[in-house]
C-alpha cells in the first residue's frame, strides 16, 4: 500500500549556494541508489490532497487566455480521479468542449536542488499534451519567463516517439528555449520514469535512468540562470495549443495521463 510522506530537512540541505552554469549532452545512467528521499506524493486514497495540491481552473482568462499557449481546453476538478495509488487525467470532449486538469503544488511545497522524478504513463493521439513540470515560486513577483521554467517531461501526440525536455529564461523561452527533442522508441507504451537531477551547477534531464540533456550555460546572470531560487510542481494535460495542435483528433478521445508517482531526493 502506498501512502504520503513529507520529511523536513534541515534548510540548507536545499539553500545551496549557486555556483556556474552551456548546454551539453551524451550518454549517462542516473538513479536514487540510496538517496534520500525528502518529498513523496503516491497518490493513495480516492480524493486528491488540497493541502498538497492545488487546481488551476478554467480556459486561463482574463489573465492568460488560451493558458498562454492558444489551449483549447477547460481545466476542471472533474477530469481526474484517484485509484490504485495512482492520478488519473483524462482528456474528454463533452459536446463541443474540451475539458481536463492541471494540478500545482504552488505555494504549498516547492524545492531547490536534488533530484525531481515522476513514473508516468502518456496518452496517445494528435493534440494531447501531457506535462510534468516547475514553476520558480516567484513567479507572480517576475513573471514569466524571468522566473524560469522546467519541463521535464513533454509529449505532444502528433510527434510519437519523441520526448520533448527544456529549460525556459528571460535570455531563453518559448520557441527558442533551451530544449532536446529526444527520440524513444515505444514510449507510448506502458510506464516509464522521467526525472531531472538539479544542481547549483547545471540541470540534467533522464528518461528510464538514460542522460538525455543536460544544462550548463557559461553565463550566471539572472536572466540565463534563474534556478537558484524554489520552484513549485506542475502535472496536466493540455490539448491542442501552439504546441499541442493546431489539430486533435478527436477520435481518440477520451485519453488518460496516468501518474503513479511524484518523488523528490535530496542533492547529492
Amino acid at each position: 500500500m502506498k501512502r504520503f510522506f513529507f520529511v523536513l530537512l534541515p534548510l540548507l540541505a536545499f539553500l545551496q549556494q549557486c555556483s556556474s552554469a552551456e548546454a551539453a549532452e551524451g550518454p549517462s545512467i542516473g538513479g536514487t541508489r540510496e538517496r534520500t528521499m525528502v518529498w513523496s506524493e503516491e497518490f493513495d486514497g480516492t480524493e486528491l490532497d488540497t493541502s498538497t495540491w492545488n487546481y488551476e481552473l478554467g480556459d486561463g482568462c482574463p489573465n492568460l487566455c488560451g493558458w498562454g499557449n492558444n489551449e483549447r481546453q477547460l481545466y476542471t476538478k472533474e477530469n481526474h480521479h484517484l485509484a490504485n495509488g495512482m492520478l488519473t487525467i483524462t482528456a474528454k470532449k463533452e459536446g463541443e468542449v474540451y475539458t481536463s486538469t492541471r494540478i500545482t503544488t504552488k505555494n504549498k511545497h516547492h524545492f531547490r536542488y536534488g533530484r525531481i522524478e515522476t513514473r508516468a504513463k502518456i496518452p496517445v493521439g494528435e493534440g494531447l499534451w501531457p506535462a510534468f513540470w516547475m514553476l520558480g515560486q516567484n513567479i507572480d513577483t517576475v513573471r514569466w519567463p524571468t522566473c524560469g521554467e522546467i519541463d521535464i517531461l513533454e509529449y505532444v501526440g502528433k510527434k510519437p516517439g519523441e520526448i520533448f525536455t527544456t529549460l525556459h529564461t528571460k535570455a531563453r523561452h518559448g520557441d527558442n528555449g533551451s530544449s532536446k527533442t529526444t527520440p524513444f522508441a515505444d514510449i507510448e507504451e506502458g510506464f516509464h520514469r522521467y526525472a531531472t537531477e538539479w544542481t547549483p551547477k547545471n540541470i540534467t534531464f533522464f528518461i528510464d535512468n538514460q542522460l538525455v540533456y543536460t544544462f550548463e550555460p557559461k553565463e550566471r546572470s539572472v536572466e540565463v540562470w534563474p534556478f537558484d531560487q524554489p520552484f513549485y510542481l506542475l502535472l496536466n494535460l493540455a490539448i491542442g495549443g501552439s504546441f499541442g495542435g493546431p489539430g486533435v483528433d478527436d477520435s481518440v478521445l477520451p485519453q488518460s495521463f496516468i501518474i503513479d508517482y511524484v518523488r523528490v531526493y535530496a542533492p547529492e
